[in-house]
């Protein structure tokens, strides 16, 4: 029977959108309309999770996208990077809809809990358009406490034996980013981003590099830089970022160490620099 069959137009619309990008065997994403949504784990064979997971009301399509790649078998668990609303706004609904947990660094649970708000967004510190709208961005805190869990504190990621988390606080508290050793595949979050962030166009136009945390929502610029630095000494072979194209190589390399290198220039906005 076509899968599609019963399907409303909206869910059918959905799934035509649902297009997902392979960057490896067993690494994935979806492009959103402003964050990426990656999956972990072979098409075919073993558990797979979903880091990420977008604005509020695109579950439906983040649902579509993982069944084009795994058909009907749910992920394990959701891991977030951090608890933006780019970046956790489907998540009760994709949790509640598998019914799986999520996990979130411990610094990051009263952002998810209902407990406390970010810092509100600065729209000084750019000339994108998203910098300029930055302030009507949601704020209010977000409540999924019946699914979340703080990651275990010793660097483990639940369902990923391969895998290790690193603390990189900076664009926020406890910002996380996931490391794969053996073949040093590196996934960022808002660590660091592959498109500029200071770049309307990069929004339709994706424009490859290697550059800092968005600035309007990053709340501490000395952390963010050692983050920087730290990831940059991982040497990643492949890098798959928050927002933005992924990259692999030498290349990649290089961009990333420069970024390391030249923070303050080339990431900090001028109006906080010291």
């Amino acid at each position: 029977m076509d899968k599609d069959v019963g399907k409303s137009p909206e869910e059918q619309l959905d799934m035509e959108h649902a297009e997902t990008v392979e960057v490896l065997e067993d690494l994935a994403y979806y492009r959103t309309v402003v964050a990426n949504v990656c999956m972990i784990g072979h098409p075919k064979t073993g558990d797979w999770v979903l880091i990420d997971t977008g604005v509020a009301h695109y579950d439906k399509r983040i649902v579509a996208a993982c069944e084009q790649r795994f058909g009907d078998r749910a992920p394990k668990a959701i891991i977030l990077t951090h608890g933006h609303f780019d970046h956790v706004g489907s998540a009760k609904e994709l949790a509640k809809h598998w019914d799986i947990p999520i996990y979130i660094h411990e610094k990051e649970m009263d952002y998810v809990t209902g407990k406390k708000s970010y810092p509100p967004a600065d729209p000084t510190v750019g000339g994108s358009f998203l910098t300029f709208i930055s302030p009507f961005f949601p704020q209010k805190p977000v409540n999924f406490k019946k699914w979340v869990t703080p990651l275990p504190e010793n660097g483990a990621i639940p369902f990923l034996d391969d895998w290790k988390y690193i603390h990189t606080p900076g664009h926020s508290e406890g910002h996380i980013v996931l490391f794969r050793e053996k073949d040093r595949t590196l996934i960022t979050g808002d660590a660091i981003v592959t498109e500029n962030p200071d770049e309307t166009v990069a929004l339709f136009i994706p424009i490859q590099g290697v550059y800092g945390p968005p600035p309007y929502f990053t709340s501490d610029w000395d952390k963010a830089e050692q983050s920087v630095k730290k990831m940059a000494e991982l040497r990643p072979e492949v890098l798959l970022t928050g927002h933005g194209l992924p990259l692999e190589g030498e290349s990649m390399r290089e961009k990333l160490q420069e970024l390391a290198d030249n923070f303050m220039e080339k990431a900090i906005p001028k109006n906080k620099k010291h």
